[in-house]
């Protein structure tokens, strides 16, 4: 009888009881205040005089109307960089004891991202909220006492000057709390090993003796240890191995379009969580089982800001007009997009990440992430976010009843003309004009400006299949494997030379 899984388990339930309602809107407004105070005498605070911005009759107000936008490169030039220089209190008090690289889905080169104390503090209490927000999946007491595969970057990081380098997933677990300990697997010694390749055959060695209950991890890395699994010993299934596997908490990217490959690795349904850790910070998990929407983590080192995401607000790098309006959690309605901007307690300021989402449900600050502003394909007018991208992928596996966990595209001139150029990653057969054609039609019926755009200046689709190890062997070729590493879906004109280099070398 699982005796210490009941007494978790019944230790989360009550606890979740007792924590009450959450007021999102509240909440933010405290998390502003405190960073403000906190970051006061920085050269940050000072430079933008957080002391009056604080007083003010309206801070949000305030805030946004003094401290300008920031992507990655600005403020790394302008600011972070001072931190590589030996001083210190500049955006946030002291100096940050990690960088967590991210090249993310945008080039070779690692962006150096800080991360302080204060936010290993805030990532761990948004961690226990997600462990507590358990007791809402109704999983059974026996789960407790299973083993958690967290697969992610090396935790083995790099010592620089007076800080230490790695990747956010590896920051983080090389930080796990001790009561833990016990729980993770594939356990120290394994995590430490920098070869991904290499880590995942130490995992399918061991993979027999452990009891594992949940995965974590990125869904494409997450498929190819179950598949490196599965052949070393010889499986139908995962199951097989790991007969008590319920729940899996996906992160990164968005789950859909793995969906139906990751499904074919398991011999019956688990439970998929999904969860946004980014290197910057947790920024929401999914806290209930009736909907796949993911909670904004509104009490937790992090203000969020929104602005609407429109073509006159987008630069062609995917940075933000200095007058595009940016809303408080109390203004975003349902059913927009937004262009998300961050300020945290490792010191960036209404920064932008990257990442458009849609409030599901505003009250409860439930959130899906939609693309990324710098996946944007509006070449041609066809205004098509990656959600849109991924539903008309979705609507072909459907369709043909194939898997495609991979693509990418570009909004390409040949003779002149421009196409929608996909390339799909499947292992399975299908005619590339049939898929084309399909794929042609769903987004012409999902999107009206993509419909406008195909009468007028996009002249058609076309479509090449591949298997998904091309795209797994180009993020090794450019990145690195597994860790946060991202495939990404929309390609320049520039870059898809290249991809297309390697795919026909």
């Amino acid at each position: 009888m699982p005796i210490i899984g009941h007494i978790i388990k019944g230790f989360i339930d009550v606890r979740d009881k007792l924590a009450g309602t959450k007021n999102p809107v509240e909440e933010q407004e405290a998390v502003l205040e405190e960073l403000l105070k906190k970051a006061e005498n920085t050269a940050f605070g000072k430079h933008y005089n957080f002391k009056a911005i604080r007083e003010s009759n309206n801070p949000a107000n305030a805030f946004a109307a003094s401290v300008p936008y920031f992507d990655y490169n600005r403020i790394n030039k302008e600011w972070w960089q001072k931190l590589h220089d030996g001083e210190e209190d500049v955006t946030w008090p002291g100096t940050p004891d990690y960088f967590a690289l991210s090249s993310g889905t945008t080039g070779k080169t690692s962006k150096r991202i800080p991360v302080t104390n204060d936010m290993i503090d805030a990532i761990r209490k948004t961690g226990v909220e997600q462990v507590f927000a358990l007791s809402n999946f109704d999983l059974p007491p026996d789960f407790f006492e299973l083993g958690i595969l967290m697969l992610g970057s090396s935790t083995d990081l790099n010592k620089v000057e007076d800080h230490e380098e790695g990747e956010i997933s590896g920051i983080s677990a090389s930080n796990i709390p001790t009561w833990f300990r016990g729980y993770y697997k594939p356990g120290e010694e394994i995590s430490e090993i920098e070869d991904w390749d290499e880590r995942v055959q130490k995992i399918a060695e061991e993979a027999p003796n452990w009891d594992i209950g949940a995965l974590s991890g990125i869904p494409s890395w997450i498929e190819l240890m179950l598949q490196k699994v599965i052949e070393y010993h010889g499986l139908e299934h995962i199951h097989e191995i790991w007969p008590n596997l319920q729940v899996y908490t996906s992160g990164g990217v968005a789950f859909g379009p793995y969906k139906k490959s990751f499904n074919a690795l398991l011999g019956k349904p688990i439970t998929v969580i999904d969860t946004y850790l980014a290197s910057e910070g947790f920024i929401a998990f999914q806290a209930r089982p009736e909907t796949d929407a993911m909670q904004l983590s509104t009490d937790s080192g992090i203000y969020f800001e929104f602005v609407p995401f429109e073509p006159e607000y987008i630069q062609p790098d995917g940075s933000l007009s200095d007058d595009a309006p940016a809303l408080k959690l109390s203004e975003v309605k349902e059913g927009q997009d937004y262009v998300l901007i961050i300020s945290t307690v490792s010191g960036a300021w209404r920064y932008l990440i990257g990442d458009t989402i849609e409030f599901t449900n505003v009250e409860r600050a439930e959130i899906k992430i939609t693309g990324r502003t710098k996946f944007f394909l509006n070449t041609v007018g066809s205004q098509l976010s990656v959600n849109k991208l991924d539903d008309g992928v979705q609507e072909l596996e459907g369709k043909f009843g194939i898997r495609i966990p991979e693509y990418t595209l570009c909004a390409k001139r040949i003779d002149g003309e421009f196409y929608h150029c996909w390339y799909l990653g499947t292992e399975d057969s299908t005619e590339d004009t049939e898929l084309a054609n399909a794929l042609d039609e769903s987004l012409k019926n999902a999107n009206k400006n993509y419909r406008v755009a195909r009468s007028k200046a996009l002249k058609g689709v076309k479509v090449v299949s591949v298997p998904p190890s091309v795209f797994h062997d180009w993020n090794g070729k450019n990145k690195k494997k597994g860790g946060q590493v991202k495939m990404e879906r929309v390609m320049g004109e520039e870059k898809f030379k290249e991809w297309e280099a390697f795919v026909n070398p």
